[in-house]
C-alpha cells in the first residue's frame, strides 16, 4: 500500500532539472510516491527537456515504477516507485544532454538495489551546464567513494555539443548502508594537473594553447608548484563530433580535490578557454573549503542517506546546494545545519560548515 503522495514544487530555489533529479532519486530510494509540479517553470523552455525525460525513464525502469505525465515540455509528473532491481539499464538523451546528470539521478538508486547494476548512459560527455565526465571521474568519484562504495566508469565514446553521441558505462554494486563523511581539513595544495583536449577537426595546437594559457594564469598566483596539464588529441574512434575543452585539478595533502574547467565554443580563442578554467580553479582554492562549488550539491543526497553525522567545509553555499538540502529535508527528513566556519584561518573568508544528521537508510532490497 503506497503512502500519501509527496508534493514537490519544481519552481522554487534553483527551479530547474536539479529539483527533479534530487526528488525522483529520493522518491525511488525511499519508496515515496511523488508528484512534481511547475517543472522548470521559469526557464526559457519550461518543462521537461530530453535529458530530464531520459533520466526519469531510467529511474522508472530501475524500479519497475509508474511514471505519468512524462513527455517533452510537460510541467507535471507523478512517479510511483517499486523495488529497485539492478541489472543492465540504458538511458539515451539522443542529444548532447549530459551523461553526468544521468549518473547523478541514478547513482543513489542503484546503491540501494537488490543486485549489481550496469548503466549505459548516452549523450554528451563534455557538455555545457553540467560536470564534464573528466570531473566525474577525477573529482566526484574519489570523494563520493568515501561514503563506502565503489563504482567503475568506462568512457566508451566522448560526445560534444550539439550532437552528443557519447557513451559511458557505469558499474556498481549495492550497499547495505552508507557511511558518513567528514571533510573539514583542507590541508595544503600539493599537486596541480589536468588535460586540455581537442576532438574531431580541431587542430592539436588548440589543446597546447589552452594548456599553456592555463599554466601561465595559475603561475601568477601559485609559483612554487609544478603544473602539469597534458594536451590531448582524442582518438577518432573514441570521440564523436568536434569539441575542445580543459579540466584542471588541484589536490591537497589531505586528499581534497578541486577543479576548474571550461569548454571551447565557436569564436572563443583557445587562450580564453584555458584562462577561464584556471580562474575557476583559483577561485575554488581561495575560499578555504574542502570541496569546490560543483561537488557541494552532489554530496548532499549521500549525506542525507548516510548512517551518522557528515560534515563538509565549503566556500559560499550555492543555490544548487540550498536546493538539494531543501528537498533532502522535505523527502528524507534528514537534518542539515549550515554555519559560518569558526576556524581562525577561515575568519576572513566566506567559509561554511554543512552538517547533516543522516537517516541511516538501510537497503531493503538486499
Amino acid at each position: 500500500m503506497a503512502g500519501q503522495r509527496v508534493e514537490v514544487d519544481g519552481g522554487i530555489l534553483e527551479g530547474g532539472g536539479q529539483i527533479l533529479r534530487v526528488s525522483t532519486a529520493l522518491s525511488c530510494v525511499l519508496g515515496l510516491p511523488l508528484r512534481v509540479q511547475k517543472i522548470r517553470a521559469g526557464r526559457s523552455t519550461p518543462g521537461l527537456r530530453p535529458q530530464h525525460l531520459s533520466g526519469l525513464e531510467m529511474i522508472r525502469d530501475l524500479c519497475d515504477g509508474q511514471l505519468e505525465g512524462a513527455a517533452i515540455g510537460s510541467t507535471e509528473v507523478t512517479f510511483t516507485p517499486e523495488k529497485i532491481k539492478g541489472g543492465i539499464h540504458t538511458a539515451d538523451t539522443k542529444t548532447a544532454g549530459s551523461v553526468c546528470l544521468l549518473m547523478q539521478v541514478s547513482m543513489p538508486c542503484v546503491l540501494f538495489a537488490a543486485s549489481p547494476s550496469e548503466l549505459h548512459l548516452k549523450g554528451g560527455t563534455n557538455a555545457e551546464m553540467a560536470p564534464q565526465i573528466d570531473y566525474t571521474v577525477m573529482v566526484f568519484k574519489p570523494i563520493v567513494e568515501k561514503f563506502g562504495f565503489n563504482f567503475n566508469c568506462d568512457i566508451k565514446m566522448r560526445g560534444y555539443y550539439p550532437k552528443g553521441g557519447g557513451e559511458v558505462i557505469v558499474r556498481m554494486s549495492p550497499v547495505t548502508q552508507l557511511n558518513p563523511i567528514n571533510l573539514t581539513d583542507r590541508g595544503s595544495v600539493t599537486k596541480i594537473y589536468g588535460r586540455a583536449f581537442v576532438a574531431g577537426v580541431l587542430p592539436f595546437k588548440v589543446a597546447k594553447d589552452m594548456a599553456a594559457a592555463a599554466v601561465r594564469c595559475i603561475r601568477k598566483e601559485i609559483r612554487d608548484l609544478y603544473v602539469n596539464i597534458q594536451p590531448v588529441q582524442e582518438p577518432k574512434d573514441q570521440a564523436f563530433g568536434n569539441g575542445n575543452g580543459i579540466i584542471i585539478i588541484a589536490e591537497t595533502s589531505t586528499g581534497c580535490l578541486f577543479a576548474g574547467s571550461s569548454l571551447g565554443k565557436r569564436g572563443v580563442n583557445a587562450d580564453k578557454v584555458g584562462i577561464d578554467a584556471a580562474e575557476m580553479l583559483l577561485a575554488n582554492l581561495r575560499h578555504g573549503g574542502t570541496v569546490d562549488e560543483f561537488l557541494q550539491d552532489q554530496l548532499i543526497i549521500f549525506m542525507a542517506l548516510a548512517n551518522g553525522v557528515s560534515r563538509i567545509k565549503t566556500g559560499p553555499v550555492t543555490l544548487h546546494t540550498q536546493t538539494a538540502i531543501h528537498f533532502a529535508e522535505q523527502l528524507a527528513k534528514a537534518k542539515f545545519t549550515v554555519k559560518k566556519s569558526e576556524d581562525e584561518e577561515d575568519s576572513s573568508k566566506d567559509t561554511y560548515i554543512i552538517e547533516c544528521q543522516g537517516i541511516g537508510m538501510r537497503n531493503p532490497n538486499l
